[in-house]
């Protein structure tokens, strides 16, 4: 089965569908967050390092880096990103042991994050439209990392599942012809809003197992997209990810901080047996000693004490 590699200098994670769902962080990123987006622009990295930390507190497995800020002083991106790319793959990757995935429409910005990364960080992203194939898969080859795939093209996203996986299709052909293998290569089906989609879900599962029986790929997606616009969406998020799992999804970019999801995603990782002795699903949800004492359960160091106790 398709395995993908992502490492960090020290560590090492795989995408598959026999192994657990991967979860990339997706809070390392100033679109559509306006303090974040200021603390960047001043080279205050605080933000960035608090959501580091906590992210992989939380269950990340990777940590997507974007440095796209519109500079007020300087709004061109080609010069402003790479920089602050560079930066910011090293404030984290000195404070993170888990491999990264660098994230910017800008490619001379993914050239510095590449440059700059240590292991073989999954890089994120190439489409389907001419320029950016042209321009992107070179980087793939030339640092032999893996891509996030985007099934949209130079005529933009469109609604028809069959005509993003032919995008798909395209994209890892093109790949092949640069001599980079299909296990490299990440899809993104673009998930559309149910909201505005009635069928958006059911599109998302479809192309997903039509993905990896057709193409053998692995595949990811912005997770919160589907819930975009309406209420609760976090039950959304948390219904739609197993959902996904089940359809052969194998990542997501996503905020793990939301315990909600990351619960439906460690159970879903357990059903599927990809949870070895329920060893995370325990350590995720293991009551601590005080709360068990005041709900009446036992911990083993309190059942050893009555033991000792009855001895005497």
């Amino acid at each position: 089965m398709t395995k993908t590699t992502i490492e960090s200098k020290s560590k090492t994670i795989i995408i598959g569908f026999e192994e657990p769902f991967c979860v990339i962080g997706e809070r390392i990123n100033p679109t559509g967050r306006k303090a974040l987006a200021k603390e960047l622009e001043a080279e205050n990295f605080s933000t960035v390092e608090k959501d580091a930390l906590e992210q992989v507190a939380c269950g990340a497995n990777v940590l997507d880096i974007n440095a796209g800020v519109v500079y007020n002083s300087n709004p061109n991106p080609n010069e402003t990103e790479p920089p602050l790319m560079e930066k910011m793959i090293s404030l984290v990757q000195n404070l993170v042991e888990i491999p990264l995935c660098i994230d910017s429409s800008v490619p001379e910005a993914l050239k510095a994050g590449l440059e700059k990364a240590e292991g073989r960080p999954l890089l994120n992203s190439v489409t389907g439209e001419e320029e950016r194939l042209e321009s992107i898969l070179p980087l793939v080859k030339k640092f032999n990392v893996p891509v996030v795939a985007i099934s949209n093209d130079d005529t933009g996203i469109s609604e028809d599942p069959e005509v993003r996986f032919q995008v798909a299709k395209k994209i890892v052909e093109r790949a092949s012809d640069y001599g980079i293998p299909a296990s490299d290569i990440v899809v993104d089906p673009l998930v559309m809003p149910i909201g505005a989609m009635a069928t958006a879900g059911r599109q998302v599962f479809e192309l997903v197992r039509k993905l990896r029986l057709d193409l053998g790929v692995n595949t990811t997606c912005g997770a919160s997209n589907i819930s975009f616009g309406l209420p609760n969406r976090h039950g959304i998020n948390s219904t739609f990810l197993p959902m996904a799992i089940a359809s052969g999804m194998t990542s997501a970019i996503m905020n793990p901080v939301r315990k909600q999801e990351m619960d439906a995603i460690r159970a879903s990782n357990l059903l599927n047996n990809n949870d070895p002795n329920s060893y995370e699903w325990i350590k995720a949800n293991r009551v601590p000693n005080d709360e068990a004492s005041e709900s009446g359960s036992t911990s083993k160091t309190d059942e050893r004490r009555i033991r000792r106790r009855r001895r005497r």
